[in-house]
């Protein structure tokens, strides 16, 4: 894709390439049925989307996600922190 795709989105959503790039990297592989890994990726997306996520929902959004880990993907992730 080119440089100035990028630059767009970082200049709407205020998060670097880098960031996006790194926390998808980080979730090819990743076990979603395991409490620690969809904790970690629960925090990573709300510091990158700047959405502060209180005990009780990343506890929903736990249980939720790892009742069924396959269909997990980063838009599931930010649908549940924007629908809270």
């Amino acid at each position: 894709m080119d440089n100035q795709f990028f630059k767009n989105i970082e200049k709407k959503t205020g998060v670097s390439m880098d960031e996006v790039l790194r926390l998808a990297n980080s979730l090819q592989g990743a076990n979603f049925k395991d409490e620690k890994t969809v904790r970690r990726v629960i925090r990573q997306v709300a510091k990158i989307a700047n959405k502060p996520v209180s005990k009780e929902l990343e506890d929903k959004m736990v249980k939720t996600i790892t009742k069924d880990g396959s269909k997990l993907d980063m838009g599931t992730i930010t649908n549940m922190l924007n629908n809270r």
